[in-house]
């Protein structure tokens, strides 16, 4: 989920730039609580702390307590959602599982709002926030990308996928929109605390007088979707890999389509307090390490991610 200006821009993050078809069915700076209910389902498996080949690049207390503790909105497929088990199941936690093995320990992911996650991780409740979130400089320095002004700690991202963010309608319904410029008039669902929800604010400033763009901002993506099935905004933004799967899976294909090309294209990254160093570059070994051995690749190809891949993880990559 990407989020102000500095990060989900124009002609690229176009949530995995040109990603193909995005697999079956089917989420900050700023603050808010949601459902922080932890997740009964542990969804990374890990190799034992005394075998795995990173664990010693772990901080003490997390090699003792055999797990991270994961803040994620789990209702944004393919990144992150449930299947009809009740398992939590897409990009995300696979990335985590495999990195759980490099490092020992159980990724244990708990559900939460998208704009809560970052207060969740300042709070101490998670170790880190892995939910699609773009790595920006906002982020990485507190700042609110509505005011332009400091309202918390900034926090540290481990880099590791490119995305987009993308329009999309009712099928057969656009509207005549294929650009951001073409919402003016027009109303625009998207998630609350994201790239969406600030690129939306953006466009609304620079519509007409009698031309207003009127953006709904919801707590989940899958809230989004059901105001725009509805027939109550005229579309709905997200990610690009998020969308994508919408477009498929949604009434088996037949509820919406993509507009336009994505834009705003930008790293995800897994946010890590700055306090937390050691643990932040434990993690970046972790992922280089499954992306050299190639779990990474087949990870990414089974989500249709692919054309996301980086070739080595970064810290604070994102602009």
């Amino acid at each position: 989920m990407t989020a102000s200006s500095t990060r989900r821009t124009s002609a690229a993050r176009s949530r995995l730039a040109a990603a193909g078809a995005i697999a079956v069915a089917g989420a900050l700076l700023l603050t808010g609580c949601g459902d922080q209910t932890k997740d009964k389902n542990k969804d990374s498996g890990s190799a034992s702390t005394s075998t795995a080949p990173l664990a010693d690049k772990l901080p003490q207390d997390i090699r003792s307590a055999g797990k991270i503790r994961v803040g994620s909105d789990i209702a944004y497929a393919p990144v992150e959602f449930k299947d009809a088990s009740g398992k939590v199941v897409g990009l995300d936690p696979e990335l985590a599982a495999a990195m759980g093995k490099q490092l020992g320990v159980t990724f244990e992911f708990e559900n939460g709002t998208f704009d809560a996650l970052l207060t969740g991780l300042r709070s101490g409740r998670n170790d880190i926030a892995m939910s699609a979130m773009t790595d920006n400089k906002n982020r990485q320095e507190g700042v609110d990308p509505d005011t332009g002004k400091k309202v918390g700690e900034g926090v540290d991202f481990v880099d590791y996928l490119s995305a987009g963010v993308s329009i999309y309608t009712r099928k057969g319904d656009t509207n005549g929109i294929t650009t951001w410029s073409d919402l003016c008039g027009k109303k625009l669902a998207v998630e609350r605390g994201t790239i969406s929800e600030d690129l939306a604010k953006q466009e609304a400033k620079k519509c007409p007088a009698g031309k207003k763009l009127t953006v709904e901002a919801f707590d989940d993506d899958q809230q989004s979707q059901t105001r725009l099935r509805s027939g109550g905004v005229d579309a709905a933004s997200s990610d690009f890999p998020v969308a994508a799967w919408a477009v498929k899976n949604s009434g088996g294909g037949k509820d919406f389509q993509l507009v336009g090309d994505q834009v705003q294209a930008a790293p995800y990254g897994i946010a890590v307090s700055k306090k937390e160093t050691q643990l932040r570059d434990a993690l970046k070994a972790a992922m280089d390490a499954i992306i050299k051995n190639g779990e990474y690749k087949t990870i990414l190809e089974k989500w249709g991610a692919q054309d996301g891949a980086v070739k080595e993880s970064a810290i604070n990559g994102g602009k």
